[in-house]
């Protein structure tokens, strides 16, 4: 039997678009004003985390749990930054896996997300695909956009649900469906990184992105890989308003908004992304996720 084909949406249908996520804050630090500009337009939009985040840190100082379990209070964040990007939300269900720290590197936690077996942990992604039938995907690359293990298996199930969601032998009570496009975001970059740390220097303000900028150990590879940028200057305040959501993980007064809003409009109004994989033709320097889908 041959594979499904991708079917253009019919006129009037909206755009519909995944983004897939490891942790609670993730959606926020990712492609969150791409996201809330998509949503003006009326695509409809859906958001899956892919664990609790369960096994984070408190990363905001001035923040205290008491009595509350950090799964709780990072779930009432989801809610709330979900709710600020007028987004549909999706937990995959799984447990943080947490960041192994040591050398070497200590075992993963038995039944982690990370831990467990690839079909496993994808079989619920591939029903969202199925049920909520994206038009395009968005999800990290190979190395995570960092290397923690969530992340890693994060663009692992993602690839996995891209094909199988897709494949008719595979096992579901839902029909198929074929993506059309699948991202991966790529947030900062050396040159970015670099451009912030020169706004800081040129506005007087003690700049944050020296130290990064120090350690960085290959070239600009990020930048090098980028396909398409998203303007969407217009909706950094929302952008900032579901990161201050997650109040667990995000300092207000730290490294996310060393340089403000006007500024960072001014010096780079795009969000970043790499069109990994096509169903519909190789396309190249594109302004928008939906290249090639608008207008049937």
């Amino acid at each position: 039997m041959p594979a499904p084909q991708f079917v253009k949406p019919k006129k009037g249908e909206p755009l519909r678009l995944l983004a897939v996520h490891a942790h609670p804050d993730d959606e926020s630090s990712k492609g969150a004003a791409a996201t809330a500009k998509y949503v003006s337009q009326g695509v409809e939009v859906m958001v899956v985390s892919c664990t609790g985040g369960e096994r984070g840190d408190v990363l905001n100082p001035a923040f205290t749990l008491g009595e509350r379990s950090i799964f709780e209070v990072r779930k009432n964040e989801m809610h709330r930054a979900a709710q600020i990007l007028g987004i549909q939300h999706r937990w995959l269900g799984f447990e943080d896996s947490g960041w192994p720290d040591g050398d070497p590197k200590p075992p993963l936690p038995t039944g982690c997300f990370a831990e467990l077996p690839l079909a496993q942990v994808s079989a619920p992604l591939v029903e969202i695909v199925r049920e909520f039938r994206p038009h395009v995907i968005t999800t990290y690359d190979e190395n995570g956009g960092y290397p923690h293990p969530d992340h890693i298996r994060t663009h692992e199930v993602s690839m996995f649900a891209w094909e199988k969601a897709a494949d008719p032998k595979y096992d579901s009570i839902l029909e198929p469906w074929v993506a059309a496009k699948l991202y991966y975001h790529h947030g900062f970059s050396k040159v970015r990184v670099q451009a912030m740390h020169d706004a800081c220097t040129e506005l007087g303000i003690e700049s944050p992105y020296q130290e990064w900028l120090d350690e960085w150990e290959d070239d600009d590879l990020t930048s090098n890989r980028v396909t398409t940028r998203i303007d969407c200057a217009n909706w950094f305040n929302v952008r900032e308003a579901a990161l201050k959501a997650h109040e667990t993980q995000i300092d207000p007064n730290g490294i996310w908004f060393a340089v403000p809003i006007d500024k960072m409009a001014e010096i780079w109004p795009t969000e970043d992304f790499e069109l990994a994989f096509s169903r519909i033709g190789a396309i190249v320097n594109e302004d928008d996720l939906f290249t090639g889908l608008r207008g049937a």
